[in-house]
């Protein structure tokens, strides 16, 4: 990590002055630029430069002549890395082109101090891994153990970002955890709510069950183990239809399968009826006409050998024309008398589209 500069201050005509040879002498072919950086640094904070260049330009009538720029924060508890050094520098290039317009630039540090990350670092610290320990703990002490944390490495966060040569308020840094800060945030909301600006959407995260909360991208990024890719099981399954041909079912769930009540197609999509005796018998299956190709490539359907036999396309038809099933989907002992509510024929219905996944080795498609 990077160390605080100190010592005593250099005149500016000193500055960039030779790191080797005599006083006063020119600037070496070979500069010693650590040592240089350091000397600039130490005269800036004897300087007070950076104060200076927000104090020597006035704000102007109701703030006019100000530039707002508040750090988008780091997380406190964490130290400090490359990404940050890359964008600390656009960070600190954009007030300082706006300080060279004659704009007043007051830079705030921040620290983030809420989310996972600081649970995390104080369940780490306090030897709990659970939910119900936090609860078991006491909500208002964990929030204390939270607050005690957030700040450890405060101090190295400081004289990194000095380091880099980046002009910072630290004396008057916001947190988080501040009521004032999460009041503005509160109205700020309130304000794009109030002008219709705010509205409810839906959008799939990654869930920690562990955790009992939705992650999001860069806490999928905390820990080797946070998150991890695995291929599941997949399932086809034939639904019978009254024309005769089975449409192919896939899913990686295959334990919803007796409560499934429907099928779906896509609307857009050309479906087609081939034949096949893969299985060992000649049978007709429906799929999408762009899945055939595929679907004949590798039609094991439970083995492990590739298909040799060939997929003739019978006919042509649109999700419009595909007609429901005579049979219930749900195996026969699911629809035991001791069962109060019995499954339904099945039906086909919806957007989903149909396709052929080779590492499931069997066909798939987004309906289940």
């Amino acid at each position: 990590m990077p160390r605080a500069v100190s010592g005593p201050a250099v005149p500016w005509n000193q500055v960039l002055a030779a790191s080797a040879g005599e006083s006063g002498a020119a600037v070496p072919a070979s500069p010693r630029f650590p040592e240089i950086e350091e000397r600039v640094l130490r005269y800036w904070a004897a300087d007070d430069t950076f104060r200076a260049s927000v104090q020597n330009r006035p704000a102007g009538e109701n703030g006019s002549n100000e530039f707002v720029f508040y750090d988008g924060p780091p997380f406190a508890n964490g130290l400090p890395h490359y990404g940050h050094l890359l964008t600390g520098y656009v960070k600190d290039l954009i007030p300082r082109y706006q300080t060279m317009r004659g704009k007043r630039v007051e830079r705030r540090f921040g620290w983030d101090t809420h989310g996972l990350p600081a649970e995390l670092e104080a369940m780490s610290q306090l030897g709990i891994k659970t939910k119900e320990e936090i609860e078991e703990l006491g909500i208002a002490k964990f929030n204390e153990a939270c607050r005690e944390s957030v700040l450890r490495y405060s101090q190295v966060w400081r004289d990194y970002v000095t380091r880099q040569a980046r002009w910072v308020d630290f004396g008057h840094d916001y947190k988080t955890l501040d009521l004032t800060y999460m009041e503005s945030v509160m109205w700020a909301f309130k304000q794009l709510y109030n002008k219709e600006l705010a509205y409810e959407g839906f959008r799939c995260l990654p869930y920690c069950w562990n955790d009992e909360t939705p992650l999001s991208a860069h806490e999928l990024r905390m820990d080797e183990d946070v998150y991890q890719s695995r291929r599941d099981p997949a399932v086809t399954v034939g639904c019978r239809l009254e024309t005769g041909e089975l449409a192919l079912v896939w899913t990686t769930t295959p334990w919803t399968l007796p409560s499934n009540l429907a099928i779906a197609v896509h609307s857009d999509l050309d479906y087609v009826v081939v034949e096949s005796d893969t299985t060992g018998r000649p049978e007709r299956y429906l799929l999408a006409a762009c899945a055939v190709a595929r679907a004949a490539n590798w039609s094991d359907f439970g083995t492990r050998r590739r298909s040799t036999t060939s997929w003739a396309i019978r006919r042509r038809t649109s999700c419009c024309t595909v007609t429901s099933s005579r049979r219930p989907m749900a195996p026969a002992w699911f629809t035991q008398p001791r069962h109060s509510a019995r499954t339904t024929s099945c039906s086909v219905t919806g957007t989903a589209s149909f396709r052929w996944s080779r590492s499931a080795r069997t066909a798939s498609s987004s309906s289940r």
